[in-house]
């Protein structure tokens, strides 16, 4: 699909729109919500010039004041339509053609309008916003029961390997899922392509400047205008600051192999239940993924959820590498080189921690984690991510290094067996495995988890 640079982006979400079409046959609104800078507007747009007659598309940040105001008062809907097809010049035709708010937050009331203009059934109608200003733009109106939200997320690996032109590696790999295999000398090109993956990321405006220029400087220099844009963000969400110190030390407190978010350390006295509404706000902007602490690990993770501890984690791979080492210029940025080369110094492991967590939560997965204290009591064990697969829950540890010592796996395994599938994970940089009855997953087969 293409992008506003002008570059075809195949994005998996257009299918999710296609099913909607044909199911809904315009009783519903699709709303796409996700974070900025995913390539919401662009996708939507390339869905309706290839799946209409004609489309009009609505951006509520650049229209003019005429347009705005047409939804101030939706009693007339002809005269609405009337004065939409002449100001867009556009010839709207009865059920074969979409019409595309974007950046629907900026105008509350055209979304309340939905509800009206869903059950005239002329249209089909698409919205788009970014989450933070979604959540904060709906006082005063009705949110119409006939809108359905959909979650879209930054370019997963496959779309990122789409991009690349690509299309021959994730039926390769989805082919190894089927026969468990090492894959040997093809491991190496494997992890070398998704390290790549790592540091440019999902967002289109960062592939897209990477397919331009091949270069990383030019990449980096793209997510830290992101980076700044969520900054700006976040700042609507709390203007005291909090929610973008929040966001910005999610690096420095995955450093270390820390049990939890330390939020005093980053807001003096913070009282944890105290956050926890700040803290669902910007889980809900989908700019990070946040696994909570699960007590009891059982098939039901979420009954022994503990809303106090918890671990962030960003949304983006791409976005992650850049915050972590924002305050300095590229050319200090020696992960860059280390990643690529695979010389990762072990302290900086977190990266395919953030990584994983990001593939799981794309995949529908809820984020759960477990710790609990050695027999000293001077230490913890700890299970980065549980899965619930049917009656049973699966344990995943994710290593950069060190691989073949797994104590937290072993004994989180034999403490809780009778909870467990026969599955259990440990996702690292080398060649597939299966000893001891933990299977060795090379980070870029997370996704088929």
């Amino acid at each position: 699909m293409l992008t506003n640079m002008g570059r075809v982006f195949r994005r998996k979400i257009y299918d999710t729109l296609r099913s909607w079409k044909k199911r809904e046959d315009g009783r519903s609104a699709l709303l796409v919500q996700g974070a900025r800078r995913i390539g919401k507007s662009t996708i939507v747009e390339e869905f309706a010039k290839n799946e209409y007659d004609t489309y009009i598309l609505i951006d509520f940040t650049t229209c003019s004041r005429e347009v705005r105001e047409l939804f101030n008062d939706i009693s007339d809907l002809n005269y609405i339509f009337i004065r939409l097809q002449l100001i867009y010049g556009v010839n709207l035709v009865e059920r074969r053609s979409l019409i595309i708010f974007d950046e629907v937050q900026f105008q509350p009331l055209a979304r309340q309008a939905i509800k009206s203009l869903v059950k005239d059934r002329r249209y089909d109608y698409i919205e788009t916003g970014s989450l933070i200003s979604i959540r904060k733009n709906v006082e005063g109106i009705l949110i119409p029961s006939e809108e359905k939200p959909v979650n879209m997320f930054p370019m997963d690996y496959e779309e990122f390997r789409w991009a690349l032109g690509d299309t021959a590696t994730i039926p390769l790999l989805r082919s190894v899922w089927e026969k468990p295999q090492p894959l040997s000398e093809a491991h190496r090109k494997l992890m070398r392509d998704f390290r790549l993956y790592m540091l440019v990321g999902g967002m289109p405006q960062a592939v897209n400047e990477y397919l331009d220029t091949n270069n990383l400087s030019a990449v980096d220099e793209v997510k830290r205008t992101i980076l700044d844009l969520y900054d700006a963000d976040f700042m609507k969400i709390d203007p005291s600051g909090r929610a973008s110190k929040i966001f910005s030390a999610i690096p420095s407190q995955l450093y270390g192999n820390r049990s939890r978010y330390q939020l005093s350390s980053v807001i003096p006295n913070a009282d944890y239940s105290g956050y926890i509404e700040l803290i669902s706000e910007i889980e809900k902007t989908m700019t990070v993924n946040i696994a909570h602490h699960c007590d009891d690990p059982n098939v039901g993770l979420g009954a022994t959820e503990n809303l106090t501890q918890y671990k962030i984690y960003a949304g983006d791979t791409g976005l992650f590498t850049t915050l972590a080492f924002k305050d300095k210029s590229f050319t200090e940025n020696v992960i860059y080189g280390k990643l690529l080369s695979d010389s990762l110094p072990a302290n900086l492991g977190y990266l395919y921690e953030n990584i994983v967590a990001q593939t799981l939560a794309a995949s529908g997965y809820k984020l759960f984690y477990h710790t609990w204290p050695t027999d000293s009591g001077k230490h913890s064990y700890e299970i980065d991510f549980l899965l619930s697969k049917g009656s049973k829950i699966v344990p995943i540890e994710v290593k950069s290094s060190s691989y073949k010592t797994h104590v937290s796996l072993d004994t989180f395994c034999e403490k809780y067996s009778s909870r467990l599938s026969n599955d259990r994970y440990l996702i690292y940089t080398k060649d597939y495995a299966k000893a001891g009855g933990v299977t060795y997953l090379p980070a870029y087969l997370t996704f088929l988890l």
